[in-house]
């Protein structure tokens, strides 16, 4: 997830318009939510929210930052060891707020310009550098890809649909698969 300092400044109607996008996915979805009614929910002028959005893909590329950067906000592990514990957390977020987490996962897996789908990439990349630094760069690739690939909410929205899994099943499942990665090299740390 990109630091939220790094994000631009939103302004207060902006914020308004995304809750308001927000909260009427949750309600009924992506593909009712007209910007009139985003407009009325908001407090503010059809207009307004075209001014800011002027198109669909705009509106859901800024949602999908956004609730990555507010509502499945999480602290950054201090070691690649307590990733699979950020992992577990992770999933279990977007249990609780599974439209959101497909609103992230779909514009992440579409490649909507913008979209970062590993946005922990660089941070998985810099901890394995430091604490196991006899990885070949092979090696530490194709784990920060593992890892990266785990710690994503279209994980989730594959074992969920594609799977049929539910829950913390799903938690435990993506905390075991990215421990299973790490074991390996956990002696060599």
């Amino acid at each position: 997830m990109a630091d939220a300092s790094s994000a631009p400044e939103l302004s207060p109607t902006q914020v308004a318009i995304l809750t308001a996008y927000c909260e009427l996915i949750e309600e009924v979805g992506t593909d009712d939510v007209s910007f009139r009614l985003i407009a009325l929910r908001a407090g503010v002028g059809e207009r307004t929210v075209f001014r800011y959005y002027p198109t669909r893909v705009d509106l859901l590329l800024a949602t999908s930052a956004w609730i990555e950067r507010t509502i499945f906000t999480r602290q950054e592990s201090d070691s690649i060891f307590d990733v699979p514990i950020a992992i577990h957390e992770a999933m279990e977020a977007y249990d609780r707020r599974p439209e959101l987490a497909h609103v992230v996962a779909e514009t992440a897996m579409r490649g909507v310009n913008g979209s970062e789908p590993a946005p922990h990439r660089d941070r998985f990349d810099a901890l394995l550098r430091a604490e196991v630094p006899s990885l070949s760069e092979p090696e530490r690739r194709l784990l920060v890809a593992a890892l990266c690939h785990l710690d994503s909410s279209a994980t989730w929205v594959t074992m969920r649909r594609e799977v049929g899994m539910h829950g913390r099943d799903i938690a435990d499942a993506a905390r075991w698969a990215a421990e299973a990665q790490l074991d390996p090299i956990r002696a060599a740390s």
